[in-house]
């Protein structure tokens, strides 16, 4: 596996998929793409803008597919902590390989990029991949976890390539390692996209093993790793990343468990919440009686309910 020197230098560029329709979420995404729902006050997408700064990206690309207006809303400067957010529409929902070859000329021509599904919480350690992706002639990395619901993919540790994906390839390998939707690519993967095809990631990677064999993979299964495809999993996202020093009570508010509640959240003396995530502008009367409920923006909520959506 010998070095490319002429794509030695990191990327700065990262590809972060914001289109999705978050259907499984709703009505939490009613009015915004499921990236741009808040996870402990901010929006999830600058979890994953944040991860990928710590590996030196500085430009973020996001494709827009449902209500695009929100994320002139989130970014109304077009960018996050001083850096440049691009957002690229998508009238028809092009899927991630379409994605990128739509997105291709804000991407650098001459060295590698991250990719990076925007409805994902993750805190492994992004450095290995990035240093073995370097390292090696693949046109892609994925970064795997050893662990989880979803193994889709058949991994090679001594080689360090992806042999097959649910054995689409025929190759009769098991499925051993779960992707968690972050890449690497180097500038040779465009060549396998079509602009305007509407197209998976997981078709390309599988041609670009059929064609090459250069589909590397990484193990990474220090951290977190949060799919937040339902409200449960959702939940389950702040109590994992709950701070040392928790949302305090408002005066006259009981809370329990790992509850959430925005600044500007309006929560009346007496009501009692537990493990329950108020958004901003959420409103809670004093009646209330709540248990892994979400309030979200312009919303009151009154009464006794659990696993509510208001």
């Amino acid at each position: 596996m010998a070095p490319v020197m002429s794509d030695s230098l990191a990327p700065t560029h990262a590809f972060v998929l914001g289109a999705g329709l978050g259907t499984r979420l709703r009505p939490l995404t009613e009015r915004r793409p499921k990236p741009l729902i808040p996870v402990w006050h901010r929006p999830l997408i600058t979890h994953a803008f944040d991860h990928l700064l710590g590996a030196g990206a500085r430009h973020y690309i996001v494709n827009t597919h449902w209500h695009p207006e929100a994320y002139d809303t989130a970014f109304p400067n077009h960018t996050w902590r001083g850096l440049p957010v691009s957002l690229r529409h998508e009238p028809v929902l092009l899927e991630t390989a379409g994605g990128i070859a739509n997105s291709a000329e804000l991407l650098p021509g001459d060295r590698s990029f991250w990719v990076y599904n925007g409805d994902i919480l993750a805190t492994f350690d992004l450095g290995p991949a990035l240093e073995r992706h370097l390292a090696s002639d693949d046109l892609a990395t994925l970064i795997l976890r050893s662990g989880g619901a979803e193994k889709v993919v058949a991994f090679d540790p001594a080689a360090g390539r992806v042999r097959d994906l649910r054995n689409l390839l025929g190759t009769g390998l098991e499925p051993t390692h779960q992707f968690t939707g972050v890449y690497l690519c180097r500038p040779g993967f465009l060549d396998f996209l079509t602009p305007g095809k509407i197209e998976s990631s997981r078709t390309t990677f599988l041609e670009i093993i059929r064609q090459t064999g250069r589909l590397g993979g990484v193990v990474c299964d220090d951290g977190l790793w949060l799919d937040l495809g339902d409200r449960a999993s959702y939940l389950e996202a702040h109590r994992l990343l709950a701070p040392a020093h928790a949302d305090l009570a408002p005066p006259g508010v009981t809370l329990r468990g790992t509850c959430v509640v925005s600044p500007t959240a309006a929560v009346e003396p007496g009501a009692v919440l537990e493990d329950c995530v108020l958004w901003a502008g959420a409103r809670v009367t004093g009646d209330a009686r709540l248990t892994r409920c979400i309030v979200r923006d312009g919303a009151t909520a009154s009464g006794a309910a659990r696993d509510r959506d208001f």
